[in-house]
């Protein structure tokens, strides 16, 4: 008996800019319900291989293979409305409220209305925005972390089967950062999505991966469960979890005074 296909198949990516190769021969599958986190310094090519998933950034070789379809074959405009993305600045129009927002996909879908806010409803009361309070606010009328629990409930409206992080959490305040991220696994065993998570905080890649891709210049260092990073079997793996010896500092910023 054959497996199930992936969600998500990453075939040999390499994608550059110029002459500089950003991105050097990627394969990773990840499946449903798998959370597999993107770690690594800035510049290392973790949001580059977002858009790419995404049909943001073309690659110059290889092939992303999604819903058992090569993404070249999709029409890009309709697969991104499969696929949820958050991004870090939450992305939100200022002037619409909570439920436009969170409904904005349902709406390029022609869900009818009374769909459309029965199922806003239902991702806010998820994301923990009771509807009654928060429906009819503004983003000008929420804190950061509710803000981003705004963009998560936008990004499982449509009940995508993959959903795309890019540092989702990091501009948040060290409390509502780790609210969030306990409430995100809440949300992982409830819904059983495929994530790709970016993050270079290897604290929060420990916390919320199933598996974690540590990137280096552009090319895969190391692919590990949690428990098996902690072994540090490459010499970047070490140089992360020396950070954890050092405070909140990340691995890609300087000590104080450097």
């Amino acid at each position: 008996m054959n497996p199930p296909a992936a969600v998500l198949d990453i075939r040999n990516l390499s994608c550059r800019v110029g002459d500089r190769w950003i991105l050097n021969n990627i394969s990773l599958r990840i499946d449903a319900g798998e959370t597999v986190v993107l770690l690594g310094r800035s510049g290392c090519g973790k949001t580059t291989l977002l858009k790419c998933v995404n049909g943001l950034v073309q690659a110059a070789q290889g092939d992303i293979v999604f819903q058992g379809r090569s993404t070249s074959e999709w029409d890009p405009y309709r697969m991104r409305r499969f696929i949820g993305y958050v991004i870090q600045d939450f992305g939100l129009f200022p002037h619409w409220t909570v439920a436009a927002n969170a409904g904005l996909v349902l709406k390029l879908e022609n869900w009818e209305p009374p769909a459309i806010e029965a199922r806003v409803h239902l991702m806010l009361d998820a994301v923990g925005l009771p509807p009654a309070e928060f429906a009819a606010r503004y983003p000008r009328q929420l804190s950061g972390g509710q803000k981003q629990r705004v963009g998560i409930a936008r990004a499982l409206a449509a009940d995508p089967p993959l959903l795309l992080l890019d540092e989702p959490f990091a501009a948040l305040d060290p409390i509502t950062r780790f609210e969030l991220q306990q409430h995100f696994m809440e949300l992982r065993s409830t819904f059983r999505k495929a994530a790709l998570f970016v993050t270079h905080d290897v604290r929060e890649a420990l916390m919320l991966a199933s598996r974690i891709v540590l990137l280096k210049d552009g090319a895969i260092d190391l692919i590990a469960t949690p428990g098996t990073f902690l072994s540090g079997v490459t010499d970047e793996s070490r140089a992360f979890l020396a950070s954890l010896d050092s405070g909140t500092r990340r691995v890609d910023e300087p000590a104080p005074g450097d």
